[in-house]
């Protein structure tokens, strides 16, 4: 059914049956944010203009930001 091979079925999609543990919780939340982090760097690699542009986007806002 999942074609990864350590995620549950329905890890992604509708919520498996029982109350889910703080720790389970953790490590969903890190695999998406390691898989997002992976996506983000392979889109930067691929489009290294519109990577430039957002680097410079960020660093404006980023200056302009008021404490």
């Amino acid at each position: 059914m999942s074609d990864l091979p350590d995620t549950p079925s329905g890890a992604y999609g509708a919520r498996v049956t029982g109350p889910e543990t703080e720790a389970e919780r953790r490590r969903r939340r890190a695999r998406f944010l390691r898989e997002l982090a992976e996506a983000r760097a392979l889109r930067d690699r691929v489009q290294p203009r519109r990577a430039k542009a957002a680097r410079l986007r960020h660093a404006m806002r980023m200056r302009t930001f008021r404490w």
